[in-house]
């Protein structure tokens, strides 16, 4: 099985094939070529962990065959981020941690993982450098919500405390520019919009990892079970989503996010093509600045389940 130190030298390669990028294979490496047929990256399958294609793609069986080989996996996106298919490595018949998935029925780990997602939302808005009273009252608003979720709540009453927690946090995190309000997937504005793209690829990666330890990852502990939703996926990343939350904001300090990037078509957002790169590149870098704690976070995770500890004992995800 996969380790922390084997984890930290894997790669995750984006390739944007409406750019003309194709993808093969030399022996036991991995190429990128531009649509003039010029090498952009070259690298071994061993330290492959995910290649993801945005756009179009002709999957071979030999593809596929080598992702099962070299133990990578190959998520297929559309151009605008939505993931409609991963192919490629994960452990099969881990019964015994399905069975253990399938018998748990509490809320105690749920409330525990938004606890810790709202103690990243506080350190993220310590991160900030010129604190105005606002993002100082904030904090402690978050504080008093990080301690309320200390008691054995039912799933509506934490549900209500991550609103609260969201109206607190967000208004204050994006206090750079004109915010008006989180409206996950229906792109109501430029921010919005690389947020979602941001969650996505963190998303991606937390699934992968899941699917490396077995879990059956639509099968979650706070999310409600929904069809072809991967609700341990969406659980695991709640955690993380402040790592996306901040560099977004230091994007749009820099002049890496703005809105002349973006187009608008019936009333949707939509990044532009020839910017899809740019984007992809300051996101991942910040993810990738975790890549690590979030896999030894992931198998901690693993340990803990299998294990059936006390809720006392769950892993934490902690920014810095």
């Amino acid at each position: 099985m996969l380790n922390a130190n084997d984890f930290g030298k894997k790669q995750i390669i984006f390739l944007f094939t409406n750019a003309g990028e194709k993808l093969s294979f030399s022996n036991d490496n991995i190429v990128v070529k531009d649509r003039d047929g010029k090498v952009k990256h070259q690298s071994t399958c061993y330290r492959l962990f995910m290649v993801c294609v945005i756009g179009n793609i002709s999957i071979t069986s030999g593809l596929i065959q080598r992702s099962k080989k070299f133990g990578f996996s190959i998520c297929l996106m559309s151009t605008t981020f939505r993931v409609y298919e991963i192919i490629g490595t994960r452990m099969e018949g881990n019964t015994l941690l399905r069975k253990r998935q399938y018998e748990y029925s509490e809320n105690d780990i749920g409330r525990k993982i938004e606890q810790n997602k709202i103690n990243n939302q506080k350190e993220a808005l310590k991160n900030i450098r010129s604190k105005t009273e606002e993002v100082k009252e904030g904090i402690k608003l978050l504080e008093e919500m990080v301690e309320k979720l200390d008691a054995p709540l039912e799933y509506l009453e934490v549900m209500g405390i991550e609103g609260d927690a969201a109206r607190v946090y967000f208004p204050r995190v994006f206090n750079n520019v004109n915010w008006k309000g989180r409206k996950p997937r229906i792109k109501s504005d430029y921010i919005n919009v690389t947020l979602d793209i941001g969650y996505t690829m963190l998303f991606n990666i937390v699934d992968s990892i899941l699917q490396v330890y077995g879990f059956d990852t639509y099968y979650g502990v706070f999310h409600k079970c929904f069809y072809m939703r991967k609700s341990l996926a969406c659980d695991l990343m709640e955690s993380m989503r402040p790592i996306v939350d901040y560099q977004v904001r230091k994007a749009i300090n820099l002049g890496q996010c703005k809105e002349e990037d973006f187009d608008l078509y019936d009333m949707r957002w939509v990044l532009k093509y020839k910017k899809n790169p740019e984007y992809i590149q300051f996101l991942m870098k910040a993810i990738l600045e975790y890549k690590e704690e979030i896999f030894v976070y992931i198998q901690q995770y693993y340990r803990y389940f299998m294990k059936r500890k006390s809720v006392e004992q769950l892993p934490e995800f902690n920014l810095h």
